[in-house]
């Protein structure tokens, strides 16, 4: 499997629907002091967890990325819908994208390389030119084809929609301002520091072949998914808090699946790393 780097010219064109997009939620965002309530808050922050942590975490990462662990085709379709709420692309494409970035990590080729920075490792890639959906899908055979894949690649804002309009019905425009809105944009960022931050601050269990680092800080806001060097040099391991201190929320989800029977052939690395340094 090769790709190429897009050339200097093409990555750096700006991706202007995105950039409207992603300003059209943040400034959303900015209207939640006009419609707080503890109510909204707290559908914030569950919502927060059902579509961060079990849609993007355990679903789109860990399970249909790696393949670290198996459930059945309804739970797997039901955490790539969650994952869909976070309106960080279909699953086709985040899976893709993080595949490439796997596989040519903090070089010219990872799209979100740290190599260029704080900002562009964390949202300045998302603004300009993405790789070409044929490059991506050389990384994605395993989903192309699967007619729900299919259809969340065209309709991937749909369930963002509904869940808007269910919302709106249960709580007016409080509940969509906070579930939608100030969730979307602490998702994105907890999310997008596992590109940026876990490949500037904190330490290294390994010695990856990349930059990627271990941030407490970040494991912390994004379910156990700072533990990023272990991830990268375990790439297919369910647990990525390898230490018994590196709390992994998302490794114990999987446990909880392990024991309903939803969840088998989970792959674990093998022992705890030694310390470096």
């Amino acid at each position: 499997m090769t790709t190429k780097a897009l050339p200097p010219s093409a990555r750096d064109r700006l991706n202007w629907p995105v950039i409207a997009f992603m300003s059209a939620i943040h400034a959303g965002a900015l209207l939640a002091p006009f419609f707080f309530s503890w109510p909204a808050v707290a559908i914030a922050f569950a919502l927060h967890w059902v579509t961060g942590g079990l849609g993007v975490t355990l679903g789109f990462h860990r399970l249909i990325t790696h393949r670290s662990f198996k459930t059945p085709k309804w739970l797997e379709y039901t955490l790539a819908t969650l994952g869909s709420l976070t309106a960080e692309g279909s699953p086709i494409d985040w899976v893709g994208m993080h595949r490439i970035h796997h596989k040519y990590s903090d070089t010219a080729n990872d799209p979100h390389d740290s190599n260029r920075g704080f900002w562009w490792s964390h949202m300045g890639w998302l603004m300009h030119a993405p790789p070409s959906q044929e490059e991506i899908r050389r990384f994605t055979p395993d989903l192309n084809g699967d007619p729900y894949y299919e259809f969340m690649q065209k309709f991937f804002l749909l369930p963002q929609v509904v869940l808007g309009a269910i919302l709106y019905f249960l709580g007016g425009w409080s509940f969509v301002i906070w579930g939608v809105f100030v969730r979307l944009v602490l998702v994105y960022h907890s999310t997008w520091l596992v590109n940026s931050a876990t490949h500037q601050f904190g330490y290294r269990n390994f010695d990856s072949d990349d930059l990627s680092t271990n941030c407490w800080w970040v494991a912390i806001v994004a379910y156990g998914e700072g533990w990023h060097n272990n991830h990268h040099a375990y790439p297919q391991s369910a647990r990525h808090g390898l230490r018994w201190w590196e709390i992994d929320a998302t490794w114990m989800t999987v446990r909880v699946l392990q024991v309903l029977g939803l969840a088998e052939k989970v792959r674990v690395a093998k022992y705890e790393p030694e310390a470096k340094g």
